[in-house]
């Protein structure tokens, strides 16, 4: 099995020419129906010795854990950290290995983290020191492997920092969480673009970068967004079922425009909710989650079916100078 960065690779190697890697990309999507970023690919495992490697490497970890915790629980994790790493220099930097890459580098970081967050107290001034901890662990990990998902992971952390540090000076601002949440979601959806406008053929390693930065920025923006419209308690009436309905409408368009479906996945369980809380308010108390499902779930997969046709439909209505900023059309 060969990856997009595999090919990439071999042109810059000079072992294949641009052109054969174009034919081969064109051939390969013509042969499946569609092109390959149509259907978002994202390498998350290369085989099945990737998911061998996780669950060996985890019990090696956990077993680190438990013997270095036995002196102190900050130097528990403080091995994690080393091991993961010494891990990830064979499994990684040498092996590529798709899976092993995302599980080290999350387990890597989250060590990190929980290391300074052991030592400085769960506290305001420790979650600051943790969370530093962490972006200066993502910032380094990226420069020596590379791993898509750390771009993501540091930019989590950098939120965590920013949060705690304002609270700790401000602890009122604990009242505007969902404001705050919103515009670091908005800034982590700003960046997401950015690398996708770098590779809008999504070729690239660049194209998971962004997969992954638009998967923390959903939940980011989408949940203050629902919790401002005050549905998570259960009481839901037809005016907010409307609403919601309205508002994942302009998702699903947004999502079209940049071709990317993180922001429908995210918002997809509080539209769940709504409408079979609503559909159970209205008297069918056994079949709400089965309706809403059904017909949530047809829609879905007829969009699914015609994404690119619906794409064309509507970024094809836009002003030129925006369409030419957008992912382009298949």
């Amino acid at each position: 099995m060969y990856s997009d960065d595999d090919l990439n690779a071999a042109v810059q190697a000079r072992v294949l020419t641009p052109e054969a890697v174009d034919a081969f990309r064109a051939y390969m999507a013509s042969r499946h129906g569609a092109s390959s970023a149509d259907d978002e690919h994202v390498r998350l495992i290369t085989g099945f010795n990737d998911l061998f490697v996780v669950i060996a490497g985890t019990l090696l970890l956990v077993a680190v854990y438990l013997i270095a915790a036995a002196g102190s629980s900050w130097l528990g994790w403080l091995a994690v950290s080393a091991a993961s790493w010494l891990l990830a220099e064979h499994f990684v930097r040498k092996r590529r290995m798709a899976l092993p890459s995302i599980v080290l580098l999350g387990v890597f970081v989250t060590a990190v983290f929980a290391t300074g967050l052991t030592l400085a107290g769960a506290s305001a001034p420790g979650l600051v020191v943790a969370s530093a901890m962490a972006v200066v662990a993502a910032g380094v990990h990226w420069v020596r492997f590379r791993v898509p998902i750390t771009v993501a992971a540091g930019a989590a952390a950098a939120i965590a920092f920013v949060l705690a540090a304002l609270v700790w000076v401000q602890p009122d601002l604990v009242r505007w969480l969902n404001t705050l949440f919103l515009g670091a979601g908005a800034l982590v959806f700003t960046l997401a673009l950015r690398w996708d406008a770098s590779d809008p053929a999504r070729r690239t390693r660049r194209s998971d970068v962004a997969f992954w930065l638009h998967l923390l920025a959903a939940p980011l923006l989408v949940h203050p967004v629902f919790s401002m419209l005050q549905v998570l308690g259960g009481d839901v009436g037809v005016l907010q079922a409307l609403l919601v309905l309205a508002l994942y409408l302009v998702i699903g368009l947004v999502s079209l425009c940049i071709d990317r479906r993180a922001l429908m996945v995210s918002a997809l369980g509080y539209v769940l909710f709504v409408f079979s809380s609503l559909i159970e308010r209205l008297g069918a108390v056994s079949l709400g989650f089965a309706l809403t499902a059904l017909i949530i779930g047809s829609a879905l997969l007829l969009l699914s079916a015609f994404w690119q046709s619906a794409r064309t439909a509507v970024v094809g209505r836009l002003p030129g100078r925006l369409a030419a900023r957008l992912p382009p059309l298949r």
